[in-house]
């Protein structure tokens, strides 16, 4: 039942393969299709050799194929944080209470790092406000 599934997703993919994206002539849009096809083949076959290799390999190297693989996503979300100078202080308490790993009352790092980064938003908002400074939601535009 399972493979039927699958199947029904590929022809589905493959249905969409042929577009104007592939080439402009219609004739030739057929060619994306197989090539498709011929590369979800390729994976099927290969994906068993992964899977053997993830099993017998260490934990250790998991994880830091795993991290790599992080590495982007880490670089491109502490770009967007840390863009907005009026909310840095926050951003920056958020990520490293999140990080420390502290434990209170059974509760992990992620709800206080999202607590104290939220705190820091509000006084630094409310100190703007009495210092005359823009207020933190508005945008550089207005």
């Amino acid at each position: 039942m399972y493979a039927l599934f699958e199947i029904l997703n590929l022809l589905n993919k493959a249905e969409k393969c042929p577009n104007e994206d592939a080439h402009p002539d219609k004739g030739k849009r057929y060619w994306a299709a197989i090539v498709s096809g011929i590369g979800y083949i390729l994976f099927g076959l290969i994906s068993g050799l992964i899977t053997a290799f993830v099993a017998i390999a260490p934990g250790v190297l998991i994880e830091s194929v795993a991290g790599l693989a992080l590495i982007g996503a880490f670089s491109n979300s502490a770009v967007s944080a840390f863009r907005d100078q009026e909310k840095r202080e926050a951003s920056a308490v958020t990520f490293l209470v999140t990080a420390s790993g502290v434990t209170f009352f059974g509760v992990s790092g992620a709800f206080w790092g999202l607590l104290a980064g939220g705190i820091i938003l509000i006084i630094t908002h409310l100190l703007g406000l009495k210092k005359g400074l823009p207020s933190a939601h508005k945008t550089e535009s207005q």
